[in-house]
């Protein structure tokens, strides 16, 4: 089969990994970033031309498309649709997923559990709104925070208000969320292929430390999911419409919350703790697609 990966960087671990799977099953595989890439929009003959002229054909594509190519990137994922190539992450679902405001709605209107979220409005921050609806510490995010930067964990009300209304000059778009003190510093990424969990770890921040991510030194080791936090994995990657997705929830009290579900997580951590072949999953899912339509 012809597969395009969409990635702006092939020499990250996750895209070498897909590559060498592709290959492994004898697969013709292009990366392409789609950035480079020019869209020719027609009723009868919409296609896509890179950088060199060439014109993109593929059986499948495998978009890992990174924030800093989220518009455009869904816009070429688009065009694929259009011509009826099989996807592995919809358009739709790329936005959707990408937009952790528009992500934690979905999940909200799917009854699925995630901490207490407040978007202030753009005119002004309201302290005693704050206040009323949140204990502190309490987390304030930026929406297009990642790896763990922009999110700060503010010890006090008045803190909180500050930072607030800080990023609110700055015009930044941000939230503000309940947080768990039961499990912070810990979080357990679950890694979805086509309706299943194939992997998960828990990851755990170093001391001092309230943020998991690997990008900041956690550590992370293999754990079993329950019953229950299985189905709201699945649930949260199919309320955001995924079908590959790295679903980050947190033990609390109250059962599991989802924190966020990710489109294009990335594959080192999880294969390295785990040992799983998770590119190898997602390849033989890609196939699958193309073998439905026969």
């Amino acid at each position: 089969m012809n597969v395009i990966i969409l990635s702006r960087n092939i020499g990250l671990y996750s895209t070498q990994r897909l590559i060498l799977e592709c290959r492994k099953k004898g697969h013709s595989v292009q990366v392409i970033d789609p950035l480079t890439c020019n869209l020719i929009i027609d009723n009868d003959a919409s296609h896509i031309i890179d950088n060199s002229g060439q014109k993109l054909i593929a059986d499948w594509v495998l978009p890992r498309i990174g924030s800093t190519a989220t518009n455009f990137g869904a816009a070429v994922i688009r065009q694929f649709e259009l011509q009826g190539v099989s996807v592995i992450t919809s358009s739709q679902a790329l936005l959707d997923a990408r937009d952790k405001l528009v992500a934690l709605q979905l999940l909200a209107k799917a009854k699925i559990a995630i901490p207490k979220t407040l978007l202030t409005s753009p005119m002004e921050v309201d302290g005693v709104l704050i206040k009323k609806e949140f204990e502190f510490p309490a987390i304030v995010k930026l929406l297009d925070s990642t790896h763990g930067l922009g999110v700060i964990l503010s010890e006090s009300a008045q803190n909180g208000i500050a930072i607030s209304e800080a990023f609110q000059r700055l015009h930044h778009k941000f939230i503000i969320q309940k947080f768990i003190k039961e499990s912070a510093g810990q979080d357990i990424r679950a890694f979805v292929v086509n309706g299943e969990v194939i992997a998960s770890m828990l990851r755990c921040a170093p001391e001092g430390e309230y943020r998991s991510n690997m990008h900041r030194g956690a550590s992370a080791t293999i754990i079993d999911l329950t019953v229950e936090e299985t189905e709201t994995v699945l649930k949260s990657a199919e309320a955001v419409g995924l079908k590959v997705a790295g679903v980050d929830i947190m033990r609390s009290n109250d059962g599991p919350l989802i924190l966020e579900v990710n489109a294009s997580p990335g594959l080192e951590g999880i294969e390295g703790v785990t040992k799983v072949n998770v590119a190898g999953a997602i390849i033989a899912y890609g196939d699958s697609l193309v073998r439905a339509k026969k």
